[in-house]
Parts: C-alpha cells; structure tokens; sequence
C-alpha cells in the first residue's frame, strides 16, 4: 500500500453527512433554493435509522380529534422533555409539522386514511390527542422512500457506504470532509461551503439496542472535534418495548404503535401492572415511566421466561392485527416464531433515542461554527430530558428542512475556502495507521467491553457508585485503543470502520457517563437511584466543547419560557 494514498477532491455548495430523514430533507430544501448538493452515506442510500421509527409521524392535524392544535402539541412536548428543552424548538415543531406532513403526502407518501378519506392518526404515549399519522407499522419506511426519491429527483448526488473521518474547520468555518469510499478504497475531500451533520444517534455504544449498525455517535465525534459544541449527553431514552428472545433479535423495536392501538402489558402473575404504576395514563403515558415499570417488574421477579415481560394485543383479533400492525406480525413470526393474534410477545426495555448531542441554534439549526448544521437525532435541545413517540419523524421533516434552507443561503452567498493538502494527509496518515501487521490490539474486543458496560453500569436507573465504574472502565479502553489495528487494507475492510468507530463511541461514552455522573437529580430518563428526586438546581443544561487537545464542560441555563407559552402548560405542572 502507498504510504500516501491519493484523494479526490469533490466541489459542491452544501454537503450532508448522514442520508436517514433529515439529511434527504434538508437535500430536498437546498435543491429547491439552486444549491448544489452531496449526501454521504455510511451504509446504503435507503437503509438509514429512520426506517425503525415504525408508528407515525406526530402532528396535531385533529383529523381524529378536532380539538388537537400546535399549542397541545407544543405543550406535550415541553412538558414530557421535563422542561429541559428548547421552549423555541417545540414551538417551531409543533407549528410547523403540520405543513410538513401534507408536504409529505404531496410528495407522494401513502398515510392510512379515516373513513372520510383524512390522513389517519392513532394514540401514543403521552399525547394529549390521538396525533400520530401514520402508515400501519412502517412510517419511517415510507418516509425515507418519500423523501430519498424527491431527494434523487431534485439532483442531489449521493455518495454511500462513505465513512467521514473529519470534519475540516479553517479560520472558525466548516469547510468539507474527508472520507474514505468502503467499495473503492480510496479517499475523498468534499469541499463544502456549508456543511449539515445528520448522522442520527449512538445506540451502539449500548449493548442492547434498536440501533442499527450505523448508529456510533459518528456525528457527535465530528463536530465536538470541528469546533461544535455538544449538549446533555447524559439524556439516553429507553423504549420500553423491544424484542427479548431469541438472543440474535435482542433489543430490536416493537413499535409503540402496538400500545397505542390497544396492546397491554402483563407480568408473569397476569396482572396488568401499569394499572398501578399509572393508573390515568397506563400504557400510553411516557416512555421513561413505561420503560421504568417494566423494568421493576421485571427486576423484582415478575418477568417473562426470556427475562421480558408480556405484551398483549391478540384479543384485538386477526384482522385488526393485519391491517394496523402488519410488520410486527411478520417481525415474531419470522424471528420468533411467535403469532401476535394468538399469543403474547416478549418485551423488555431497548436502548432507542439520544436526547443529547449537537448545540445548535433552534431556529437555522447552526453550530457555533460558521457554515455548520445539525439536524435530527444528532442535534439536542427539542427533546429535553425525554422524547414523545413521534415526535422524531416530525423532527427531521421539520428541522431538516429548516437545516437545509439556511445552509444553502448560507453556501449560496458564501466562496470557497480550499482545504489545506497538508491537514488533509494527516488525516489520511492517521486513517490509515489503523493498518497494522504483527501485535495489534483487537477492535472489536474493546468495543464489546465498552457495549457490554454501558449497558450493565449506565443504564436506566443510574447510581453514582457504578456511573464512576463505568468511567473507569471507559478510560482504561481508551488507554488502550492507540493500539488498535487490523490487517488488510483500506477497500471493504470492517475491521477498519471499526477503529474509526471505537473512537467516536469512547469520546461519546465519556461524555454521556461524565453528565450522568453530574446530574444529581432524576429527570425524563435520566433515572438516579442515589437521587431520585428532581431538582430546580439543575434545571439547566451540560454543555461540552473542545479545545484541540481538551474537553471541557459548562453549564447554561434552560432558556426562560415566555409568558404566552408559559400560559399554554397544564397548571397542574410545576415549571423546573
């Protein structure tokens, strides 16, 4: 292997990292305003994370319930992110995923109907309003065939099974990325004008998990390291429901689709149990007291065979099952030889959703750094300290097309900045580094010993004692991963993305253990055994930036609710 391998260098206005939903939405937008666009993909255009998000798209059409509107819509979210959030952020989601869901429609996505033909919406968890649009149990997949064919059309050029490396920053502005083609092995440098971080989570560094593959806090890495700031990365959301058994489909997502259309959850004894953990709300209120419920009964001895607990929707019947639920009927038959209009499923909490990650502003979605953008799950401050089931896909329409629109007249209106060759060859000398012969440490055993103690020691009730284990352990893998290497070279190596991926999820995993150590309260789904109480004092949120050779933390407080919104939160709510 050359010791210095080529590149290419690609131009292009507004290049996207990332191509689940809000990287093709926000390629939708630049397009429509003249911009030239890249999207970069990690895995294969059309395989993205968005496909999980199964039960619907959250905006208050009231087409099911006439009294929905954007001021419910608003204050559900603000009020279930434990007034953690962005109060400007749900304002925004909540007026404007209406328009982006009909602009879905018009784009050709096909919703289930009303009888009167309406787009159909169905309950979630801690909704006020049935408020869910959706498409049976497989929204996120009609979305991202939506938005990845209008995306094509439009001549945005995708570039998958790309792996970026890094984000190039000069004189305080994005200005392109490297990456490193998996099919060719061979190296490009996009020259951007502007730059959208859409990379989705990092459910990976969990051993449990809905995630797919991709999912390794790649985004966060990048943009902490390019001069972004990073924000409440201690916020992990559980969904209370994924699969348990058998082993190789552990953790993989039940929609909460099946509560909301009816299905209940029994312990081993036949008692269903959120009767007495929230008698109002049952199945349906949040996500972090559903995944606690389940959780303690599954701890305190009342769980299924495989370790889970019962969820039920049989007595729906058959034909019920089959029109609304489609895909999980086929997900435990196919797996796990389970039939949902006969039997019970095996559920058990999963790791899902990050609520942390990328500070950017809530109107353009910018970063501290000129020219760069974060939309998505990558990006932090809609969701607070607890995401409402939904309210992701509504994110990514909404906010990815915000992302869009404001990188493009930035980049429209903006020159080009050329990437400095000598910067661009470190990086590439450190990329392939990686490639070593003789003793070498294993990637994949440290990255099993990271999974394996994110998810024994902080997960979701937390206590100081085993917080700081883990934070031991995670130092100790990362004294450790300056010895990694794999044989072969750099064209289809996974053992290489390997090593690049251990890297983002150890920077990831100290942060989000450091912030969980910090927040001495419990908040949303941040659960502390040692402090299980919330707290005024921290009411605020841990913010993370990077010097070049530190990380350092802050804190700033949540910005203060206006009077007009304050007046939308139920009174029964204590604001803090």
């Amino acid at each position: 292997m050359n010791s210095e391998p080529d590149f290419t260098t690609i131009k292009v206005d507004v290049l996207i990292i990332g191509a689940g939903g809000a990287g093709l939405r926000a390629a939708i937008e630049a397009r429509s305003l003249g911009a030239s666009v890249a999207i970069l993909s990690k895995s294969l255009l059309g395989k993205a994370h968005t496909v999980m998000a199964e039960g619907g798209i959250a905006a208050s059409l009231g087409n099911v319930d006439n009294k929905d509107n954007w001021k419910v819509h608003f204050a559900d979210t603000y009020v279930e992110g434990v007034f953690l959030g962005n109060y400007r952020m749900s304002e925004i989601l909540a007026k404007e995923a209406p328009d982006r869901v009909y602009e879905l429609e018009r784009y050709g996505a096909l919703f289930d109907r009303t009888p009167g033909g309406l787009i159909s919406q169905r309950a979630f968890g801690a909704h006020t309003y049935r408020r869910l649009c959706h498409v049976g149990d497989k929204t996120g997949l009609e979305l991202i065939r939506t938005v990845q064919e209008k995306s094509v059309s439009s001549g945005a050029k995708v570039y998958d099974e790309l792996v970026i490396s890094k984000i190039f920053n000069k004189n305080g502005r994005a200005i392109g990325a490297l990456a490193l083609s998996m099919r060719e092995g061979k190296f490009y440098v996009f020259s951007a004008k502007a730059v959208i971080v859409a990379t989705g989570g990092l459910g990976r560094i969990y051993k449990v998990t809905s995630n797919s593959w991709e999912s390794t806090g790649d985004g966060h890495s990048l943009a902490v390291r390019a001069g972004a700031e990073l924000m409440d990365m201690e916020m992990v959301q559980f969904h209370p429901t994924g699969m348990v058994y058998p082993p190789a489909v552990r953790g993989l997502l039940v929609t909460e689709g099946v509560r909301g259309d009816g299905g209940i959850l029994l312990n081993n004894k036949g008692e269903r149990y959120m009767l007495k953990y929230s008698p109002k709300k049952k199945e349906l209120d949040a996500r972090d007291i559903v995944a606690r419920a389940n959780y303690n009964e599954i701890i305190e001895g009342r769980g299924s065979e495989h370790g889970g607990v019962y969820l039920d929707i049989s007595y729906k019947g058959k034909k019920f099952i089959m029109e609304k639920l489609p895909s999980m009927y086929m997900q435990y038959k196919e797996f796990a030889g389970i039939d949902i209009t006969k039997e019970k499923m095996e559920v058990a909490p999963t790791t899902h959703y990050h609520m942390g990650g990328i500070r950017v502003d809530p109107d353009t979605t910018q970063t501290r750094v000129e020219g760069l953008y974060a939309a998505g799950e990558v990006a932090s401050g809609l969701h607070g300290a607890n995401r409402l089931g939904g309210n992701s896909l509504a994110d990514i329409l909404v906010f990815g097309r915000r992302a869009g629109k404001y990188a493009a007249e930035y980049a429209l209106k903006s020159t080009y900045l050329d990437v400095d060759e000598v910067e661009v060859k470190d990086e590439i000398k450190r990329v392939s580094s990686y490639l070593k012969s003789g003793e070498k440490q294993n990637p994949y055993d440290l990255i099993e010993k990271l999974r394996t103690t994110m998810s024994e020691k902080v997960g979701i009730i937390r206590e100081e004692k085993h917080l700081k284990e883990a934070l031991d352990i995670i130092r100790e893998i990362k004294s450790k991963s300056g010895t990694v290497g794999v044989p072969g070279g750099l064209r289809f190596n996974p053992g290489l993305i390997a090593c690049l991926e251990l890297d983002n999820m150890l920077l990831s995993a100290e942060l989000l253990v450091n912030s969980a150590i910090e927040r001495r309260e419990s908040r949303g789904a941040h659960a502390r055994k040692d402090y299980p109480d919330r707290s005024k004092e921290f009411m605020k949120n841990f913010i993370y930036e990077y010097d070049g050779n530190k990380i350092s933390m802050t804190t700033a407080p949540v910005p203060k609710l206006p009077a007009e919104l304050e007046e939308l939160i139920p009174k029964e709510e204590v604001i803090g």
